[in-house]
């Protein structure tokens, strides 16, 4: 038993070797400029380092992740509307569902929702 097991080990570790040197022998070895340099946030990663990004750019993930967040809820409440009471579940998503469109309206009310300005 002991000896099947080490030679599926070695097995394993010989085709692990072989699959990355494969990988590396057919790899392309073309590196551009803009392939190799980091891209976060949509930042010009060789310009100054100190100016402040856009607040309008935070709002927008702000409300992705709250939205985004809000669907979760709501999409198990679908499910579990056959395993409990109709009636608490009408109330949980109804006031689920109204605590969205209150921050939607929140959030429009304040402008955050205006793409150009």
């Amino acid at each position: 038993m002991m000896n099947i097991i080490m030679f599926c080990l070695l097995i394993m570790m010989i085709l692990t070797l072989m699959m990355i040197l494969i990988s590396m022998m057919v790899k392309k070895k073309k590196n551009l400029m803009q392939k190799s340099s980091p891209f976060e946030c949509g930042f010009n990663s060789l310009s100054n380092k100190r100016l402040p990004f856009s607040m309008h750019f935070f709002l927008i993930g702000i409300i992705f992740l709250i939205f985004d967040i809000e669907i979760i809820i709501i999409m198990p409440s679908i499910m579990m509307m056959k395993f409990s009471n109709t009636i608490f579940w009408m109330l949980t998503l109804m006031l689920i569902m109204i605590m969205i469109i209150v921050g939607l309206y929140h959030e429009w009310w304040n402008g955050m929702l205006n793409w150009t300005s």
